[in-house]
């Protein structure tokens, strides 16, 4: 195997069915994984949900119901859409697992030993909805004049005994981190977290006892059960930890940590970013390699919300336009980092004009040419022209682009240089135009139509990370075996002969990319 890659989303706070935004995450992630393992990388890819904490409990009472079982049925949900979505994960992480009350627990007590945890008594402002407590200068004020949290949720003051972590003693290591690793990303987000943390780090309440669905914070001392519960982010940014076998020291432990990337929304960039990197110091553990604090994705322009009715179903979605589309549409739309907006319009447009009429138009006129015209035979060792080297170059010239820009995380940029190389294949067709070729110099077509079946190939192989359902039936229809679609396969000169050496024939093709119809009503 490769050089191990290990890739985290967030996990998801399942007191409501997946969002929009859990899709765009859990596809950016997949995209990314998929991407590594084609590289030759040995990809271990976690997601999972986070069911512990104060809104779990009130939205379980709110029901009528308990919070595991509340926690049970919302997780179904997400793993349904991760199916849904074509997300291949290697493991989903459940908080409530009892591997995972183990890993927070050694967490704590490798704090705990380090002299970083003492009992005091919290008061403050504390969010529900953010399970996360703000300093008085953060609030801002609502249109009521109450008191509201930088990301515009209500706040409670908050008088309760608390263990505290000593984060102020982090403040140093933290800046030390931020300016001499590549450790946040994008810049505009590592630059928000310096601030915040040159300004100054108080100690941080890391424990609850108003309420006890969560972990029990370890008893010291041989005494009995302490009251406390952990506070959620402490056993939420544990779960890196827990789906790779820790505390044990296993193999998948050894191999895989640090992560290398964890991929998540920008408003929970600060406890991935100060929390979690200061609580794994504490504990004598490595800190990740990087945390990418990627976008929103806003519908028609505003973010999506229950209050304006516009939260969309994203497995509804993905039945409405197809899989694949709705993956390709989020890479190539937004740029990657930064907040984009969906529509329907949007996706039929972006689709139809690239998936179906660029790309699909082409894989499918150049299979069915072969199959009208050769009878799907196909024949190496035909003399090449300018023309052919001119559109090889082009064409390995966009792979190479979407390759670079992909290892950047920069998927909206590789998909352009794809598409470049997708129009060159076009124009190629144009100018040879192997219909006419077919009687005024039948040779000459058939080097041009094996020409176009080599680079349908590659291209469906360099844009199978984030398409892979209609790329795999693509490369069925063109006798590429499953194990030769990664990006090593690209750089074998001798596929061509050996394919044509089998003896095997195209038939007539089936389009995987069809054009898309606006339908008559969103999906909701």
């Amino acid at each position: 195997m490769g050089e191990p890659y290990y890739i985290t989303t967030a996990i998801s706070y399942p007191n409501g069915k997946p969002h929009i935004g859990h899709a765009y995450e859990a596809i950016a992630a997949d995209v990314i994984a998929r991407f590594k393992k084609a590289e030759g990388f040995d990809v271990r890819f976690q997601t999972g949900t986070d069911e512990h904490g104060l809104k779990m409990a009130q939205k379980a009472r709110d029901l009528g119901t308990t919070p595991a079982d509340l926690a049970t049925e919302m997780s179904s949900h997400f793993k349904a859409m991760c199916d849904a979505l074509d997300i291949d994960y290697d493991v989903f992480i459940r908080t409530t697992e009892p591997r995972h009350h183990v890993a927070s627990q050694e967490l704590w007590r490798r704090m705990e030993a380090n002299g970083d945890l003492y009992l005091d008594r919290y008061e403050g402002w504390y969010s529900i909805r953010d399970e996360a407590y703000y300093d008085e200068g953060e609030l801002v004020a609502g249109e009521g004049g109450e008191k509201l949290s930088p990301q515009g949720t209500p706040v409670e003051w908050t008088v309760e005994e608390s263990w505290f972590f000593r984060l102020s003693r982090y403040q140093d290591k933290l800046v030390e981190l931020y300016t001499t690793a590549d450790f946040i990303r994008p810049e505009s987000r590592k630059n928000e977290i310096l601030r915040f943390v040159e300004g100054g780090l108080r100690d941080l309440s890391v424990s609850r006892t108003s309420f006890d669905w969560g972990i029990k914070v370890p008893a010291s001392n041989g005494s009995e059960d302490t009251g406390h519960v952990m506070y959620v982010w402490v056993d939420a940014l544990t779960n890196y930890l827990t789906g790779l076998g820790f505390p044990e020291e296993t193999s998948e432990f050894a191999k895989f940590w640090p992560a290398d990337v964890h991929l998540i929304g920008k408003d929970i960039v600060r406890f991935h970013t100060v929390y979690w990197p200061a609580f794994l110091m504490s504990a004598g553990l490595a800190v990740p390699k990087q945390v990418f604090g990627h976008g929103f994705v806003l519908n028609r322009g505003q973010k999506e919300s229950k209050s304006l009715g516009n939260v969309t179903d994203p497995i509804a979605l993905a039945e409405t336009f197809g899989i694949d589309t709705l993956r390709y549409f989020f890479l190539r739309e937004v740029a990657f980092g930064q907040d984009g907006s969906w529509s329907p319009e949007a996706i039929v447009t972006r689709a139809n004009a690239e998936l179906a009429n660029s790309f699909g138009n082409l894989a499918q006129r150049s299979l069915s040419m072969i199959f009208k015209n050769m009878d799907g035979v196909l024949k190496p060792g035909l003399p090449q022209t300018e023309a052919d080297a001119q559109l090889l170059a082009a064409v390995a010239d966009g792979i190479a682009g979407l390759r670079a820009s992909f290892d950047a995380l920069s998927f909206s940029e590789g998909l352009e240089a794809w598409m470049r190389a997708v129009f060159a294949c076009n124009q190629y067709v144009d100018e040879q135009a192997p219909w006419a070729l077919r009687k005024s110099d039948p040779e000459r077509m058939e080097a041009v139509l094996m020409m176009l079946f080599r680079v349908v190939r590659d291209l469906a192989i360099a844009v199978r990370p984030v398409v892979p359902g209609s790329i795999d039936r693509l490369l069925d229809q063109m006798g590429v075996s499953a194990e030769a679609r990664d990006f090593a396969a690209l750089g074998d000169s001798k596929w061509f002969e050996s394919l044509a050496a089998s003896g095997y024939k195209v038939e007539k093709p089936v389009g995987v990319f069809p054009r898309l119809e606006l339908p008559e009503e969103t999906p909701a």
